[in-house]
């Protein structure tokens, strides 16, 4: 069997948050974790949520359904975990997630014009156009409504 590689396309992690997908560049997610304890401490970040303990290091979590859907995410099956850039240093930092996830390939094109900044680009994925979230603009995100006007999240 041949593997022909188009250079025009990248793979993603798509997810799902409430009841919305999203897609994160492949390039960037370095597991999917099942749920472990998580460790809440009193802190005035807005989306961190607490920290998980995984391979020996501490990884902020931080609640991107506050952002993505305006409500807490109260469970979820996995945690998403990805490396931020901070110049020339990396960190890990971890989102919860709903369901499953997939791997998907495509051409990830410009954002509609008035996405917001943790909207860097949208990719189709069969008959569903996905937007490619930015990991760094996500967390760092000022959008998000203040902690007592968050709904929480039905749970599954």
């Amino acid at each position: 069997m041949t593997v022909v590689e188009n250079p025009a396309s990248t793979s993603f992690v798509l997810l799902r948050v409430g009841e919305r997908r999203f897609a994160f560049p492949a390039s960037i997610v370095t597991e999917l974790a099942p749920p472990v304890r998580l460790h809440t401490f009193p802190h005035a970040s807005l989306l961190l949520t607490g920290v998980i303990v995984r391979r020996a290091r501490i990884i902020p979590v931080y609640d991107a359904g506050s952002v993505l859907t305006g409500k807490r995410m109260l469970a979820h099956r996995f945690f998403l975990i990805a490396r931020r850039k901070f110049g020339n240093a990396t960190e890990l930092s971890a989102i919860p997630v709903d369901g499953e996830c997939e791997l998907a390939t495509g051409e990830m094109q410009a954002p509609p014009p008035g996405q917001p900044s943790y909207v860097m680009g949208t990719v189709q994925v069969h008959d569903e156009m996905l937007d490619v979230l930015d990991l760094e603009a996500l967390v760092t995100s000022q959008s998000a409504p203040s902690a007592g006007h968050l709904a929480p999240e039905a749970e599954a």
